[in-house]
């Protein structure tokens, strides 16, 4: 099979060997798969992973290793964390912070960056006829969005600041804005901020936000490391931080504020699809402005590269 993977420096294979399903896991063919910024700081050095990339895929099952075959000839999506099933984690339904987990494309798992991958038959979700192949590639993303409305109670009355005018920026200001609450979304892109204006989200640009302790819940989706600090000088006192950003990087940073203003910190990553599927179905959500571009593995390192660009949204290979 074709398959792009990371050791140390990026290969593009064309005979790679097909992976083989395990007792309860699935062969799924991928028809797509989406350039995520984590690819990106993985090929930096984030996580330490080598194998195969990607995680943000669709594709059709064409074999089970046992189990319910009613998944067979689907179009599917896979939460990405592959968990024991049997630690205290799991048992209590935490299955994203399995100790014992394999991550697609992230940790000890071949990802999504290939004609084939292997995924546990929990992980997979059936995909409607009405949500096409480009929107499903965002599943996963989206449902890292939803996420935060599952670790935090967001008020209609709050005002919210989305730091970031990244793909995850715009997906948690598209997610949010479902509240009614006071969404503002912050970037550096003219391009970006007008994609968020045309749904109705207000949008500025970094260099008019004021910096004043003015918002109750602050989104940091920079994907820098200095967007936390950021942070901490937009929140109001007894407020929240929720930090998205995954960044190959480190710095000093003073967490006195914190405690002063009592500020509340939540790390937020993964989240469950089916809000996520439920919301694209039902047109709640239109994410086709933020494909930046298409290609065929054959121009893989076109996209990847593309993908690397400022400004860029995403990029998507297509293997079907």
């Amino acid at each position: 099979m074709r398959a792009i993977e990371f050791n140390n420096d990026i290969k593009f294979h064309t005979q790679y060997e097909n992976p083989v399903p395990i007792e309860g896991e699935a062969l799924v063919k991928v028809l797509m798969a989406g350039i995520c910024n984590t690819d990106i700081e993985i090929i930096k050095g984030y996580m330490g992973f080598k194998g195969i990339l990607g995680h943000e895929f669709i594709g059709i099952v064409e074999e089970i290793n046992s189990g319910d075959q009613k998944l067979i000839n689907k179009r599917v999506v896979g939460e990405i964390n592959c968990a024991c099933g049997t630690c205290d984690y799991c048992l209590k339904g935490l299955s994203t912070h399995c100790p014992n987990r394999d991550v697609l494309g992230i940790l000890n798992k071949n990802g999504c960056f290939a004609d084939y991958i292997t995924m546990p038959l929990g992980n997979l979700h059936e995909i409607p006829d009405s949500i096409a192949n480009e929107e499903a590639v965002f599943v996963e993303p989206l449902a890292a969005a939803f996420e935060i409305l599952e670790q935090i109670h967001i008020k209609p009355s709050n005002r919210i600041l989305i730091l970031g005018d990244g793909k995850l920026g715009l997906l948690t200001a598209l997610a949010l804005n479902l509240t009614m609450a006071d969404i503002t979304l912050v970037g550096k892109h003219n391009s970006k901020i007008d994609i968020a204006k045309s749904w109705g989200i207000n949008s500025i640009l970094l260099d008019q936000l004021e910096i004043t302790k003015n918002y109750d819940v602050i989104v940091e989706a920079t994907g820098t490391i200095g967007g936390f600090e950021m942070a901490q000088n937009l929140v109001k006192a007894r407020g929240t931080i929720v930090l998205k950003s995954t960044v190959a990087g480190s710095k000093n940073i003073n967490l006195a504020p914190l405690v002063i203003d009592e500020i509340s910190l939540i790390g937020s990553r993964c989240g469950a699809f089916k809000p996520a599927i439920r919301a694209l179905q039902k047109k709640l959500i239109d994410i086709k402005p933020l494909i930046s571009g298409k290609f065929k593995f054959t121009e893989a390192d076109k996209a990847l590269e593309l993908s690397k660009t400022k400004g860029i949204l995403k990029v998507i290979i297509d293997f079907s």
